[in-house]
């Protein structure tokens, strides 16, 4: 792009280099705005398209039962009920009536998805023409930190300075970023075995109501169930303590152990049993269920630690960005 080529040229044009290279900075940056305004904008209609589609989906439903409704009312059974109860005149223009405003709403939402679909094709549009606009910014910016390094400028100091805190707060922010998402997988995975202990409960309640042996069947499907799954989560939570490590947190998550005398309890099936079985499924789901409340509370420490490193590498940028720009 030409602005990228003003930036490179500016040394020859300007023997000092000052002006050319902050014009062309402030330029770009004003661009890159431009580019992150467009890009909020492509995810807010994003979302309004997705809404509407949906919307239009039901409104297709219900204007084709509000139809069937009047087709009904027309012709065929219904309408031989409703000539001899009288009223079928009054009867089908209400039904058509309601069918004419669904009709109505369906065609307002169409001619809505257009309208975003054609503002959704203008934002692309500007996006596209400012493709690799970011790239170009701080391609601009890394060549006038470097001059005012090598020239020892006054700023070449606390850029330098700079430079190392935003590559520690990169670092930190990737490590948070993955022991987040070790942390999302291993909740995921103890739900699901939260999920299968609740019907193991359910249907343990069942068995001791008098469900017989169809109730142990389903009970003993849903404890092998999560036997495996908690063999899954327990993987995903060697992973998060993993990652957990990485950021300076140190913990040994352990789901609590499968009570394997379940599986012999099917053999001495009575009350005296199935109520000690069903005791132990609850305090079995207890335990699980602190050790999700754990991971939640850990992932909000994690997100909170993250914003905050995140808040602070914007300052960074904003103040490399004030010295370069000055």
């Amino acid at each position: 792009m030409c602005v990228l080529s003003d930036v490179t040229s500016f040394n020859a044009t300007d023997p000092h280099g000052q002006t050319g290279s902050d014009d062309d900075i402030r330029t770009l940056r004003e661009r890159v705005r431009r580019f992150e305004r467009l890009t909020r904008e492509r995810a807010v209609l994003d979302s309004r398209i997705h809404e509407v589609r949906a919307l239009i989906g039901e409104l297709e439903a219900t204007l084709a039962k509000e139809e069937d409704d009047v087709a009904r009312l027309e012709h065929g059974f219904r309408a031989f009920l409703a000539a001899l109860t009288g009223g079928k005149e009054e009867r089908l223009a209400r039904e058509r009536a309601e069918a004419e405003a669904v009709r109505l709403r369906l065609d307002g939402q169409r001619n809505r998805l257009e309208w975003l679909l054609s503002d959704l094709r203008a934002v692309e549009e500007g996006l596209a023409e400012l493709d690799g606009v970011q790239r170009e910014f701080e391609v601009a910016l890394a060549r006038r930190e470097r001059e005012l390094i090598a020239s020892g400028d006054v700023r070449a100091q606390e850029l330098t300075a700079i430079a190392r805190e935003l590559a520690d707060a990169d670092a930190d922010l990737r490590e948070h970023e993955e022991a987040h998402r070790a942390g999302v997988a291993a909740a995921q995975a103890v739900a699901e075995v939260l999920k299968n202990l609740g019907g193991a409960r359910s249907a343990s309640t069942w068995d001791m109501l008098g469900g017989g042996g169809f109730a142990d069947l389903v009970e003993h499907g849903h404890l092998r169930q999560a036997d495996a799954a908690a063999w899954h989560a327990q993987r995903a939570l060697d992973a998060f303590g993993r990652e957990l490590a990485d950021v300076g947190i140190h913990a040994e998550p352990r789901l609590p152990q499968i009570d394997t005398r379940w599986f012999a309890d099917m053999f001495f099936d009575n009350i005296i049993v199935d109520a000690l079985r069903h005791r132990r499924i609850n305090q079995t789901g207890e335990a699980v269920a602190e050790v999700a409340v754990w991971i939640d509370t850990t992932l909000h420490t994690l997100a909170t630690r993250r914003d905050g490193i995140r808040a602070r590498r914007e300052e960074l940028l904003a103040r490399r960005e004030e010295l370069l720009s000055s």
